[in-house]
């Protein structure tokens, strides 16, 4: 049985809940729990539990009592487990489950499914598949923590991480630009090389259904690494050694009411996530550390405060890639978006971006969607053309106004204000959207194009009341 089907049959047993009003993203955090006692179990890892709060003893349970048990069961799990893993993945547990009889169903439905295959590829591709589908059938919801995986790919390709590398991602969520961090070095490394010199993973989510996630991902994919519940925009990360590597799709949108203190340390202040964020990554970074970062539109053209974050970005770094992303492909959080490419230099370094290149994959390009997936084919032609240095280095052509590849110096982005938000291409998008036939698709870009007004609402309030702060 492929990793495709088991995946479908076990999320198939979702139906079982549908009468009880449970939603797709609560669902995969109950997996999380079934999956985890049943994968020590098939795996030998049954010593990381405690006696009597293992997948048998759930099993073995009679009728009228498996609800109660497992009730009492996660419980232990998240307060007796000796490994902290464990009880980090059970911590403060809450079941969706109502009914005894539905419970007892679903775990039959696990238990009946050929593990032995599944173990031969690896449990954690098929809960990599189970974290795609349900981003796939709750497109809404799941665009929170879940990056197009062919995106992913591509984004770790390019920044070649390596052996002995710390790889970090402040805003985890399930913990994709890791694993497939993890699966790039595997597949250049032998078992031995990767002993001796392993990689050094870094995770950083706020939210708790998406940071047990998270967890029970990586530990799938046997993987080591430190893995915080927090807020990366405040001092629940200052225990993070710096990283040589940072990948992240941050959260969009704006940061308001909040209570908790934020970052002291950050030059520019700002509610803007994406300008938080990315200063942080900036002041993370050690010298010659690299990284790639999913942004929004806005982040490259904002007058004031996002002006002077991007002067000061190409003043500390190296700027020297930008791709323009496909419409489409982010239709959850409601914005076009950007993956930008950079190398610390210095924090006293200035005028270290002489150039910068810009791929276009935005223009005349296909409607993504559902009767169109983005595909890692889509991305090849720009991995090519980015080159084989992940410094931004190699050797590169500029293709000219009829390309997609075209570089721009400093002086001539110094001339537009330092607004990076550069096109020379013809953009399709409006006829793109026209042709948009399935329901879901269409539904997302309408969400689309509301939360996109939103933000740019909450922009305009932020920049009056900055230069209100400015007067008073």
């Amino acid at each position: 049985m492929s990793i495709a089907a088991i995946s479908k049959r076990i999320w198939s047993l979702c139906h079982v809940l549908r009468d009880d009003g449970i939603v797709y993203h609560k669902y995969l955090s109950e997996l999380t729990y079934l999956l985890f006692l049943k994968a020590a179990s098939e795996a030998g890892k049954e010593d990381l539990l405690p006696e009597g709060r293992r997948w048998k003893d759930l099993t073995s349970q009679p009728n009228s009592n498996m609800l109660s048990y497992y009730r009492k069961m996660l419980t232990s799990l998240g307060e007796d487990a000796k490994e902290q893993i464990v009880r980090d993945i059970f911590r403060f547990p809450t079941t969706v489950f109502n009914h005894e009889e539905n419970l007892r169903k679903v775990v039959e439905g696990i238990d009946a499914i050929n593990w032995h295959e599944a173990l031969s590829d690896g449990l954690g591709a098929v809960y990599e598949s189970l974290l795609q589908r349900n981003a796939s059938e709750a497109r809404s919801g799941a665009g929170q923590y879940f990056t197009p995986r062919p995106l992913v790919d591509a984004m770790v390709q390019v920044l070649q991480p390596g052996l002995g590398e710390t790889i970090q991602d402040p805003a985890a969520g399930t913990a994709g630009f890791l694993i497939s961090a993890q699966t790039y070095i595997i597949e250049r490394y032998d078992n031995a090389a990767y002993a001796r010199n392993p990689p050094h993973f870094q995770a950083v989510e706020i939210e708790g259904d998406t940071y047990r996630l998270c967890l029970m991902n990586m530990f799938l994919h046997g993987m080591d690494g430190k893995v915080i519940h927090g807020d990366a925009l405040t001092h629940d990360v200052d225990e993070l050694t710096s990283p040589d590597v940072i990948i992240a799709n941050p959260p969009f949108g704006s940061s308001v009411g909040g209570a908790r203190a934020r970052r002291d340390d950050l030059p520019y202040r700002t509610s803007n996530k994406q300008f938080m964020f990315l200063q942080r990554i900036v002041h993370s970074l050690p010298a010659g550390g690299r990284a790639a970062v999913v942004l929004p539109d806005n982040v490259l053209f904002e007058e004031n405060v996002g002006r002077e974050i991007r002067t000061w970005l190409m003043d500390q770094c190296y700027l020297h890639t930008i791709l323009r992303l496909p419409v489409g492909i982010f239709y959850a959080q409601g914005v076009k978006t950007n993956v930008i490419f950079f190398t610390k230099i210095g924090e006293e370094a200035t005028n270290s971006t002489k150039e910068v290149w810009f791929y276009d994959m935005r223009a005349q390009m296909p409607s993504f969607g559902k009767t169109r997936p983005l595909t890692n084919e889509d991305f090849a032609p720009f991995i090519k053309a980015f080159g084989d240095d992940p410094f931004g280095k190699s050797r590169r052509k500029d293709e000219g106004e009829e390309g997609r590849f075209r570089k721009f110096t400093r002086g001539e982005i110094a001339a537009r204000n330092d607004n990076l938000d550069i096109s020379w291409l013809r953009e399709d998008e409006g006829e793109a959207e026209e042709v948009l036939t399935e329901l879901d698709d269409i539904a997302a870009a309408i969400l689309g194009h509301l939360r996109s007004a939103i933000d740019e609402i909450e922009a305009v309030t932020e920049g009056l009341a900055e230069t209100e702060d400015a007067e008073a």
